[in-house]
């Protein structure tokens, strides 16, 4: 069994930064594509970001595109989300997900098999 757990959420400005990060036990994270979802209150959940197996590759929802960057680190089986000039409608509950195989880093849920907790962000307007 996989685990993921998420840090690095708080309230921050708008306009400010935050990183996440996720952390994932075992040790075949490097062969797997890793995701960012996110779901704000009273919404559906929502691709956010995705990164290949090795980091070559990356996936990003337009509403996020040119200010988040997702990236990843092998060695501490670490999936990161840098999130820059955040606004208030990107408040919400951040969570990672690890794909169901190497090649897989798509927009779909279903192509994730393992979810982390969430770490919950807030932008103040």
């Amino acid at each position: 069994q996989v685990q993921l757990v998420e840090s690095g959420g708080g309230l921050v400005q708008a306009g400010g930064s935050l990183r996440l990060s996720c952390v994932a036990s075992g040790r075949t994270f490097a062969n797997y594509g890793m995701g960012w979802f996110r779901q704000a209150p009273g919404k559906e959940r929502e691709f956010v970001a995705a990164i290949n197996w090795s980091g070559s590759s990356t996936n990003y929802a337009d509403s996020v595109k040119g200010r988040f960057t997702i990236s990843r680190d092998n060695d501490r089986n670490t999936v990161y989300l840098q999130m820059n000039s955040l606004k208030p409608e990107d408040t919400a509950v951040y969570y990672c997900a690890r794909s169901i195989s190497g090649t897989s880093y798509g927009q779909l849920g279903r192509q994730y098999a393992f979810w982390g907790q969430g770490t919950q962000v807030t932008v103040s307007s």
